[in-house]
């Protein structure tokens, strides 16, 4: 069992409030992406205690500034085994589950939290069937992948792509994503050409932009396999010098893709869930982030502060009470790093949803592939219900 604890300056009291934390933190999950989420966690979880614990009225009586605990389990990108996390952290007596980055797996999570009656805060997964069924149980802090990726559709509209080949991996995320782009693009003008990555190398990839005319290809896989070949195949076509290789996961956001890729991996435009400019809130959470993670933080470290910061309020209002905090989404009303966090109901999602995190389509600067360049930013909109059923589980991670 991995348990996150830190005392504070200020004075605490009795038994720590408990919140299970579920993360990817070994292969074949994206162990960075985990690495970031938790880091976001442990500093929000750091500094509530810092000021003294979750302190106010519950229930049961007043709170007299309990410390929060962190209770990790690795999910390593696996559904089954998140879902066995679930079970053992609600038998713990965790007063609310956080995180996940897969979506496969936050689904899978969020299932069994439904049954369980324990309340979810989903930090990070997009796809936006998290439940079968409407729940009161289950919020988001991410945007639904509807709304991001329409975003990131309109962006290549608008930069004079209509011909987009979508290189993509067998998995319910992927194929969400495909279908959400094609939905969008359809009427619009654009055409999306699936190329199956379960049958084509990368150089057979390269034939087929040149064959099919595609003006843009989408990296709809995972990294570094087989997202790195696939990029410098690309680069290293002449035929294909002109094309645009896109990655609206966010492959790119890590530092890991700048590592193995170098110059080849910039300029490819991803989705990242960040404002233009950082508030005094976010700019002093990120200086932090930076320092505990010895690099810039991504999207995901903020995600992961904010999750904290939301369930401590509810904590604060509620005490464990499951039930209290399950009812208590259409009232978060709380500044966090990327802008005041209110839940609602929106179309097609089934749970409480933040509506909307700001969004931007951005990459890495081919002068400095350390620096990100804001190429496009979404305007907030409630994502259209989707009628396409939900598909089978798939094996193997997605990237949200």
């Amino acid at each position: 069992m991995i348990t996150h604890s830190t005392p504070g300056a200020a004075p605490t009291e009795g038994p720590p409030l408990r919140i299970g934390a579920l993360v990817p933190l070994t292969p074949p999950g994206w162990v960075e992406a985990g690495r970031h989420l938790l880091a976001g966690f442990e500093l929000a979880v750091r500094e509530v205690n810092d000021a003294g614990g979750i302190a106010g009225s519950g229930p049961a009586g007043a709170l007299r500034g309990r410390p929060l605990e962190l209770v990790v389990r690795d999910t390593a990108a696996d559904p089954q085994r998140a879902a066995a996390a679930v079970e053992e952290l609600a038998g713990l007596g965790v007063a609310a589950l956080a995180g996940e980055y897969h979506s496969v797996v936050a689904r899978s999570a969020a299932a069994r939290a439904d049954a369980l009656g324990l309340p979810y805060l989903c930090s990070s997964a997009v796809l936006d069937t998290l439940t079968d069924e409407p729940t009161d149980r289950v919020a988001r802090l991410a945007p639904a992948q509807s709304h991001g990726w329409r975003i990131y559709a309109d962006f290549l509209l608008a930069a004079g792509h209509r011909r987009i080949a979508v290189a993509a991996q067998q998995s319910v995320y992927w194929a969400s994503g495909t279908r959400v782009l094609r939905d969008h693009l359809a009427p619009r003008g654009g055409t999306v050409v699936p190329l199956d990555m379960g049958g084509l190398t990368p150089a057979a990839v390269c034939d087929a932009l040149v064959d099919r005319r595609a003006t843009a290809l989408l990296l709809l896989v995972g990294h570094p396999e087989p997202a790195v070949p696939l990029v410098r195949a690309v680069r290293r076509d002449r035929r294909l010098a002109e094309i645009l290789i896109g990655a609206p996961a966010g492959q790119p956001e890590f530092a890991t893709w700048a590592t193995s890729l170098g110059d080849d991996g910039a300029a490819i435009p991803f989705l990242r869930y960040l404002p233009e400019r950082l508030g005094p809130l976010g700019a002093r959470v990120g200086t932090a982030l930076r320092e505990r993670l010895g690099e810039a933080p991504s999207f995901v470290a903020f995600e992961g502060y904010d999750t904290v910061t939301v369930l401590a309020e509810l904590l604060r209002a509620h005490g464990t009470d499951r039930a209290g905090i399950a009812a208590s989404w259409p009232h978060v009303d709380v500044e966090g790093t990327r802008g005041r966090i209110r839940f609602s109901r929106t179309p097609g999602t089934g749970v409480w949803q933040w509506a909307w995190p700001p969004v931007q389509v951005v990459d890495r600067d081919p002068a400095a592939p350390e620096r990100f360049r804001v190429l496009h930013t979404g305007p907030a909109r409630t994502p259209a219900t989707s009628s396409a059923p939900v598909p089978p589980p798939c094996t193997g991670p997605d990237s949200r």
